[in-house]
Parts: C-alpha cells; structure tokens; sequence
C-alpha cells in the first residue's frame, strides 16, 4: 500500500494542529509510522486519501454499531438538517430520544443530554458530590472516563499510550479527592474508604472497561462495589460511555445483575454525532438546576441533529435486539482465529469479547487490571498492527484499546482478517 497522501496530509496537519492531530492516540505514537487519513466510510469498510481499502474494526472508537453512511441514520440526520442545525431550544426529538432510553433500565427515571462523553462523566461526578455532600471519589487504574481534570489520574487509554499517569496543567488540589483503586480488587477499594473519613461521594468504573484494552469486571466485583456503596452512603456510577448499547442492548446490564446509581452514556446514542448523557433516579436527577441548586448546562446539549440519529440508531436496535448474539459471533470468531494463529507461530495471546467488542493483548497471563495490561508486549502489538494495515485490516492503533464489530461486518471480512493475521503473525514469529 501506499501512504504518500496521507504522508503529505499529516505533515500539513502538523504544522497548524498539535501533533498533527485533533485527540492523541490517532497519531500512531504507539506503533508507528503515519496514520492514514480517512476519505469515507462504507459499511464495513474505510477508505484512505491514497485510496486504500480497510476492513473497519475501529468504527469510530464504537458509535457506529451499524457501520459507517447506515441510509437509516443517514436519511434521519438529513431531514434533521433541513429543519436547522441548533435551536439551543427545546425540542421534541430530546424527549423521544430521552423515554427511548430511560424504559431500558430498572431505577432509572431522568436522563439529561450532553455533547461528549467526558462532558457526561465529569457532569455525574458533580451530581453525586451535589447529591452526598461529600467530595471524594474513587477510580480504577487504567480506566478512561475523559479528559477533565479530576479524572485524568492514572488513565488507561491514551495516557497508556503515552506512558503518562496524570498531565501537567491538571491542580494538586483536584486530584487529592481522586483515590486509586485497583480493578478486580474490592481489597482495595476497602482500604480507600478505610482512609477516607466518610467523604467518598462515588465510585466510578466502567464496569467493561475498553480503555485498558477490553477488561470485563468480575460480577462477584461490581456486586462488591455495590455493597461497599450502600454500606458508606455513596453512589455507584457506571460509565457506559463505551458499552452502553455496545456490549448489549442494556450495556453491562444486560450481562451483570448489579444496579447502578448513575450511568453514562454516549457513543452509540448518537448514531455517530456528538453526543453523551448521564442519567439516574428521579430522586438524584432532581438536584440539578433548574429543579435543584446542582448546576450543569451547555448550549449544544440535546442538539436536534444528535438526537435524531440516535432515535433513528436506539430504534433499529430496540426492534432487533437478537442482532447481538450475531455480532457476539462474529466477535468470537474473530478473536479464535487471532489466538489460534497466535498459538501456531508460539507468539503468547490473550482475548476477550462481550457482545460486538472485542479485545487481545501479546501476553501470555490473564488481564484482570491495568496491572496486568501493563505487562502485555506493546512493541509486538506496534509491529502485528503495522503489518495488518498494510494488509487492509484496520485496528485500533493502541493496545489499551477495545475493537468494534458492526452489523455490517461480514463473515467474509472476518475470514479475510484472521487470514491477514496469520500472515502477520507468521513475519513476526520467523523475525523474531
């Protein structure tokens, strides 16, 4: 394959951008050379400014549950458009959109519209401090909930990439309330509301993490969170911001038997536009402004040209939610043949797969936390990936992150994949 356009496209990028890119880990930092720069998107498939053709297992980091240009989507975001492009107004589609979701999920009253899922995270955090009165909180190494500053504290996902546990610009005095904690270890979540004093406002995880990689919670795990929860008078948040609709039609709902107090979404709610939300009980939703003193707002929220394509996408899902077991398949189709290749060559491989996401690392252990990720061989991940680039599979440029099946993802596609990667993995065993 050739690069030149992309190659002279980046180059350009970087003399304006920062980094030549508009978010870090599209720079290919972790595994080299340039990253293609997408033309357009056809189902399955991406096409680059050279020309080229990849099989898409990236789908836009996961919105796309329905592969990329879906007529439906497109044609309800088209007709969106005529009407106007912001009212920063109420508008009927926000309401739809709002019921769609919240008749999905046991405790779940009221549910409010943001414009990313950072924004939705961060937004949650708030309530459940407004909502306790109390001001800490706790996180698990590894797990990404966006990049405000109380939340970039030992991150997985692009902050793995870069090797960085926290940023610069991010105050001492925020982080202080942000205490660590270990994934799959309720040890260590004892100990820190052992050291608290009573001031934990919340948990957060993402109970399928897939910015360490794809990392599923134990249930035994999160029902231990929930314990801990009721026992000191704290909030459970779950960020569904990645597995919302993603793992299944109710995220890790629809696989665990543990209720949160709070969840966030974003992604696949958006059909593919910005969009996030965080939503709870009518009793917790009530103290944020204008009903209550916890004030939050932002003039793009519940955007009409969001909420439509997310109507248009939730409704293809909800009319067919047995779409799941089909990606599932493919999902784990997808990851034996990888691990079998990887186990013919003798190159140590692990995976998981809940519902259309999936995920693999160089390792020869079991991934239960960021712990464990950290272990898994980056610079064969950077060279298996360079390889099945140029071989039209294209994979998320990180191996803290999780890969995306669609609908529109064939069994043909993922036969041609897993051929691609015993290739790969046939170079990278004769060279090692």
């Amino acid at each position: 394959m050739k690069f030149n356009n992309s190659l002279s496209a980046f180059e350009e990028a970087y003399k304006v951008i920062p980094g030549g890119v508009d978010s870090p880990v599209r720079a290919f930092k972790s595994v080299g050379g340039t990253p293609p720069f997408i033309a357009k998107g056809e189902g399955g498939y991406v096409f680059d400014i050279d020309g080229n053709r990849y099989i898409d297992f990236v789908q836009s980091w996961g919105p796309l549950i329905f592969g990329h240009a879906d007529k439906d989507i497109e044609n309800a975001v088209i007709e969106a458009v005529k009407n106007g492009l912001s009212f920063g107004a109420p508008t009927l589609n926000e309401t739809a959109l709002a019921k769609e979701v919240v008749e999905l999920f046991e405790g779940i009253d009221k549910i409010r519209f943001v414009s990313s899922g950072t924004e939705a995270v961060m937004s949650a955090i708030r309530l459940a401090r407004g909502y306790t009165k109390k001001d800490d909180f706790i996180k698990f190494t590894g797990c990404y909930h966006g990049h405000s500053d109380s939340l970039l504290v030992q991150a997985g996902s692009g902050m793995a990439t870069f090797g960085s546990p926290s940023s610069p610009g991010v105050p001492a005095d925020l982080t202080k309330h942000t205490l660590l904690a270990q994934y799959n270890n309720l040890e260590s979540v004892k100990k820190c509301f052992e050291q608290s004093n009573g001031n934990i406002a919340s948990i957060i995880i993402e109970p399928i993490a897939g910015n360490m990689g794809l990392v599923p919670a134990d249930e035994a795990f999160l029902i231990g969170l929930r314990e801990l929860c009721d026992e000191h008078g704290a909030l459970l948040i779950f960020d569904e911001v990645m597995s919302g609709f993603r793992a299944s039609l109710k995220g890790s709902g629809g696989i665990v038997d543990v209720k949160p107090d709070i969840i966030t979404f974003g992604k696949v709610i958006g059909g593919g536009m910005p969009v996030g939300a965080f939503c709870a009980s009518k009793k917790i939703m009530s103290q944020l402004s204008p009903e209550g003193p916890i004030y939050q707002a932002g003039t793009l929220s519940g955007n009409p040209i969001a909420m439509s394509a997310g109507l248009a996408s939730l409704a293809k899902l909800k009319a067919n939610p047995t779409i799941y077991d089909e990606l599932e398949r493919k999902a784990k189709k997808l990851i034996d043949g990888f691990l079998s290749s990887a186990k013919e060559f003798d190159i140590p491989m692990v995976g998981e797969v809940r519902g259309s996401m999936f995920g693999f690392f160089f390792s020869n252990i079991e991934v239960k936390n960021f712990e464990d990720a950290l272990q898994n061989d980056t610079k064969r991940f950077a060279l298996f990936h360079t390889k099945m680039l140029s071989r039209g599979v294209y994979l998320a440029c990180s191996s803290f992150e999780a890969g995306f099946i669609s609908t529109t993802t064939t069994d043909e596609m993922i036969d041609e994949a897993i051929a691609m990667a015993k290739l790969s993995l046939e170079e990278i065993a004769l060279n090692r």
